[in-house]
């Protein structure tokens, strides 16, 4: 294959990671740059070298570098942006010990499980402890 399709499949990968960012199609952006480069320099061989070189030169980068990369830039952190963890929240219905229900928010309306050992009555304010997904972990 010539050096410029390599490079046009350099770029579709480039541009495969700007939309996806999660430090995968990267190395395979840089697998098809270095067989660019050496079939432009015409040490290329043929194409089953060129694939093979492309498919071994990516993989391994991508298993050996992508962890260090992904460390460093935190991308396997997840942000928290807001915490509503000791936040009051206003019950909708009654909620015995274990129960789940409907609790009010900031304005939003959100499923809630009472975590603690008594009884919460319909109005009744309490504090979330933690959150999982769409559900309130509340106590009294």
């Amino acid at each position: 294959m010539d050096w410029w399709v390599w490079t046009l499949i350099g770029f579709f990968f480039l541009a495969l990671e700007f939309v996806a960012s999660t430090m995968h199609s990267a190395f395979f952006a840089a697998g098809a740059f270095l067989v660019a480069l050496l079939v432009a320099l015409h040490v290329g061989g043929p194409m089953w070298v060129q694939l093979l070189t492309f498919t071994v030169f990516s993989l391994v980068t991508l298993l050996i570098i992508r962890p260090f990369v992904v460390r460093k830039l935190k991308l396997s952190e997840t942000k928290v942006v807001d915490t509503m963890i000791g936040e009051q929240a206003i019950l909708m219905e009654d909620l015995p010990p274990a129960g789940v229900g409907k609790a009010e928010m900031r304005g939003s309306t959100w499923n809630a499980r009472n975590v603690g050992e008594t009884a919460m009555r319909r109005g009744q304010r309490c504090t979330v402890e933690r959150i999982e997904g769409l559900v309130l972990y509340v106590r009294a």
